[in-house]
């Protein structure tokens, strides 16, 4: 059994794929209180430290851990902005001046058997101001720290997920693996043709197939608490289920007239700037006049029987139900993303913009909602599939014989 900690761990899907694959998620360090609260919510059993992880010597993270030592070290570091941390320290897209550093640090601390650092596909392609590849500077320091380094970037749909979405992903093992990275397992296209080719993989569900046994609400409507009222009606929505009683965090946002009126006109693939001007959004304290400036991405109808678009954090604003004029609510998302309908996210489900609370000076209510914390994460189903391709595949045994400090 792998004994999990997830670093940057925000409400833990990567590390509750682990755990639907049979391993013991044994701790979490997470800045924002509320993703925290989630992760603890969740996994009863893990040890969570709250706040920022720069704050936290070596010896108090071998004091919290020493008990339950991990051999496995989950995390997604937030190296795309680079500018995170020691902000003096030169080249600010060299991730050896982000929070990169800190995530080698936990490595250095308890030397697991594996490290799997995740994280945005284009990071595969950036460079520093001197033209170096940012991912050649991830594998240097890994392999500096005695481990074997493979990169690949994994698309959700391969893996049963009903979201388009594609995550860069570093494995490092203390072993040499032959095959690091997991096999698809599914397939999605608009017709029948690959299973000629393949008859092993298996459709991906759509974006509809995985919501539509959710309680029907309409904008303003739904609770953080629900009964289910229709039975599931496929593998998918069987899957979701498994363990819970109960829909949770399903609430629709509370839309105003005219933003209905406005999604009412839409068809599947229309988005803000297919509608009639006089009902696009108005400027920001612009007194009743309508924006010139329109975002495609925003409030785009998706299609029922297709994968879903990647889901972003703020995804309460970028979608609209298939069939209801409203957004998608927090559990459509996360049924999208893959989590079960047990796991229960805390805090609000909305806040105003982290931008303006920063401008405002209000960083004391700056935390992650519902919303951002399912979108932030690694859909479940593929952190399993990671997971599922070490323990079956390689048979490894990663129970610690390490001496405790």
């Amino acid at each position: 059994m792998l004994k999990v900690l997830d670093v940057f761990a925000g409400a833990g899907g990567f590390s509750l794929g682990f755990q639907l694959a049979g391993n013991s998620i044994i701790g979490a360090i997470e800045e924002d209180k509320w993703a925290a609260e989630t992760f603890a919510y969740n996994h009863k059993n893990a040890k969570v430290l709250v706040g920022d992880i720069q704050k936290f010597s070596d010896e108090y993270l071998i004091n919290a851990f020493k008990d339950n030592l991990p051999n496995v070290i989950l995390g997604g570091p937030p190296c795309q902005g680079y500018s995170i941390c020691r902000k003096n320290a030169g080249d600010p897209k060299d991730p050896r001046n982000s929070l990169f550093q800190e995530f080698l640090r936990i490595g250095r601390i308890f030397k697991p058997e594996l490290l799997i650092m995740e994280n945005v596909p284009g990071l595969i392609s950036a460079k520093t101001l001197s033209g170096e590849p940012v991912i050649e500077i991830i594998k240097a320091e890994l392999e500096e720290l005695g481990y074997h380094v493979y990169i690949d970037i994994l698309e959700s749909i391969k893996y049963g997920i009903p979201q388009i979405r594609r995550r860069l992903f570093v494995i490092a093992s203390r072993i040499k693996l032959i095959k690091p990275f997991p096999e698809p397992t599914h397939y999605f296209t608009d017709t029948e043709q690959l299973q000629i080719f393949d008859y092993k993989l298996k459709r991906c569900p759509t974006l509809w197939e995985a919501i539509s046994d959710l309680p029907e609400i309409d904008a303003r409507e739904g609770c953080e608490e629900m009964e289910y009222d229709k039975e599931p009606t496929n593998d998918y929505q069987y899957q979701c289920r498994i363990n819970s009683q109960k829909v949770y965090n399903h609430v629709a946002m509370k839309h105003s007239k005219r933003t209905i009126e406005r999604f009412e006109l839409m068809s599947w693939g229309d988005s803000l700037s297919d509608i009639p001007k006089h009902l696009k959004p108005y400027k920001r304290n612009g007194n009743g006049v309508i924006s010139e400036q329109v975002y495609d991405q925003n409030s785009r109808r998706l299609h029922p029987h297709k994968p879903c678009h990647t889901i972003p954090a703020s995804f309460y604003a970028n979608f609209v139900h298939p069939y209801k004029n409203r957004n998608f609510t927090a559990r459509e998302g996360a049924r999208i993303q893959s989590f079960p309908d047990w796991f229960v996210f805390k805090g609000k489900p909305t806040v105003v913009s982290h931008k303006l609370l920063q401008r405002e000076g209000r960083t004391e209510e700056k935390h992650l909602c519902q919303y951002n914390q399912i979108g932030n994460a690694v859909p479940p189903l593929l952190g399993k599939a990671i997971a599922d391709n070490f323990v079956k595949t390689y048979k490894i045994n990663y129970v610690s014989s390490r001496s405790k400090y």
